[in-house]
């Protein structure tokens, strides 16, 4: 039992240990990028001798690739839940942007270094983000297939495109905090980031309300395109003169 207890406290110790250099890493990656890191600056950061970081991780480039899978992974995992989960795709939309940028808010130097620092270094072929986004967007795809089959999405919107346009965008958004162009402390922005990503890949797949779904679309969903599209042309019949 003693033998037992032992061994699962080592490898909690182990476990511990291999996260702290892990998140030293990520700060020395985001801080001075993949170039400027050196193994002595992790253990530096970490507060471990320079031999220990070699135990688990053979070079800076294991190192890399663990922080990609590891940040990576957990994204993945958060959405599959809410492209999976039952709702409307509005929700869903919303829900996929909302995860994306939490996981900025609450640590900006991984979500720094998954965007940046992975596609700057050699190890960042070996990581192969292209498998890593096919996967999340074939993940994403099934969701707006549904979503299509529902009468949700537009007759003439591709789902696996809508899914790649959706990632894209927000990536992309996520690159102007991350590049310096916003400013990550700022929550109202970081907020309005997320919203205006969402609503303008809303407005350009779903129905319009001209075409309603099996279920009603709330009008603060409606394009504000359409609706001021609809008042113009009422407005233009309204005015015609009467023919004699």
């Amino acid at each position: 039992m003693g033998q037992q207890k032992s061994a699962s406290e080592g490898g909690t110790r182990e476990s511990e240990r291999r996260r702290t250099i892990l998140r030293a890493a990520i700060d020395v990656f985001a801080r001075k990028g993949y170039h400027g890191c050196r193994i002595a600056d992790v253990a530096k950061e970490a507060g471990v001798a320079y031999g220990l970081v070699y135990h688990y991780f053979k070079n800076k480039d294991e190192l890399l690739e663990t922080v990609f899978e590891t940040g990576w992974s957990g994204f993945i995992a958060r959405a599959r839940l809410v492209a999976e989960s039952e709702g409307p795709l509005v929700e869903k939309v919303r829900r996929i942007a909302d995860v994306a940028f939490e996981a900025y808010r609450v640590d900006p130097r991984a979500v720094k270094v998954l965007i940046l620092e992975i596609a700057r270094s050699p190890a960042g072929a070996r990581i192969n983000r292209q498998t890593a986004f096919v996967d999340v967007i074939r993940l994403s795809a099934q969701m707006f297939t549904r979503a299509k089959e529902a009468g949700e999405l537009r007759p003439d919107v591709d789902p696996l495109l809508a899914s790649a346009l959706l990632f894209g965008s927000i990536e992309m958004g996520l690159t102007a905090f991350v590049v310096g162009l916003a400013d990550a402390r700022d929550t109202v922005m970081l907020e309005r980031a997320k919203a205006q990503i969402a609503d303008s890949f809303l407005h350009g797949v779903l129905v319009p309300r001209s075409e309603p779904p099996q279920g009603e679309l709330p009008k603060s969903e409606a394009p504000p395109e359409v609706s001021t599209w609809k008042r113009e042309k009422s407005g233009t019949k309204s005015k015609a003169p009467k023919r004699t």
